[in-house]
């Protein structure tokens, strides 16, 4: 199955950041999102969730509806990015999951790690900045101008992520330490001009930097396997009744 980008419009906060579908991508609603591809005039391919964040018009039971129980497991955004999966999709850039309820923005970025554990990268877009996580890999960005006071950060989601290394940047790391309850990597800084990376050789890292900086080019250290797991449509078992 070759892989495919997916578009992923959750419910969440949208600023007035630009949004981009490119050619071809897979275009998934999820829940409340559904209500942002209507404004947008964008045609999802596929819509999920058990719409308790939707305001408009419940979508018509089709092939291409997924209604979810709202007692469930897996969150609405989990959904999505389990149906994205199975159509091959190893990209992922979801808009309207930071800012807003920040259970959901953590939950959103706990997502890019699991992502990023199978192989797969996640991009969340808002309010001028994206989130992503890197696992035993490298994000390299090519050189552009950048705009002064716009922050990177680099922080280790894994207890200890080893082998980090941050050449181009302003404050370049070398094979580095970095731990889940050590703030080191905060407000960094892209230099104007300079390609840069940030790599990690044992670990995971979850980055933030501007969204007009260049997408950056993923590279992966070893191979990655699995799944995010079959989509879950019940009920949750944990429930006592």
């Amino acid at each position: 199955m070759s892989e495919q980008t997916c578009v992923i419009f959750a419910a969440g906060e949208y600023y007035s950041d630009p949004i981009d579908v490119p050619d071809g991508a897979f275009v998934i609603a999820a829940d409340g999102g559904l209500d942002h591809t209507r404004a947008l005039g964008v045609r999802a391919d596929v819509v999920i969730g058990d719409f308790d964040s939707l305001h408009g018009a419940r979508p018509a039971d089709t092939d291409h509806t997924i209604a979810l129980p709202s007692e469930k497991d897996d969150p609405d955004l989990l959904s999505a990015l389990k149906v994205g999966w199975s159509r091959g999709c190893r990209t992922f850039h979801i808009y309207g999951a930071l800012g807003g309820r920040i259970d959901h923005t953590i939950s959103a970025i706990q997502l890019t790690a699991l992502l990023a554990r199978h192989g797969g990268i996640g991009f969340l877009h808002g309010d001028g900045t994206i989130v992503t996580a890197i696992r035993d890999g490298a994000l390299a960005f090519a050189a552009h101008e950048a705009t002064p006071g716009r922050m990177v950060s680099v922080f280790s989601h894994s207890d200890v992520s080893r082998g980090v290394n941050e050449p181009g940047l302003k404050y370049e790391l070398v094979d580095g330490t970095l731990t889940s309850d050590v703030v080191q990597g905060v407000s960094n800084e892209f230099r104007s001009g300079v390609a840069s990376e940030i790599n990690v050789h044992d670990g995971t890292l979850i980055v933030t930097f501007p969204a007009e900086s260049p997408t950056p080019r993923v590279t992966r250290y070893r191979e990655f396997g699995g799944d995010l797991g079959a989509l879950d449509t019940h009920v949750s078992p944990i429930l006592v009744k």
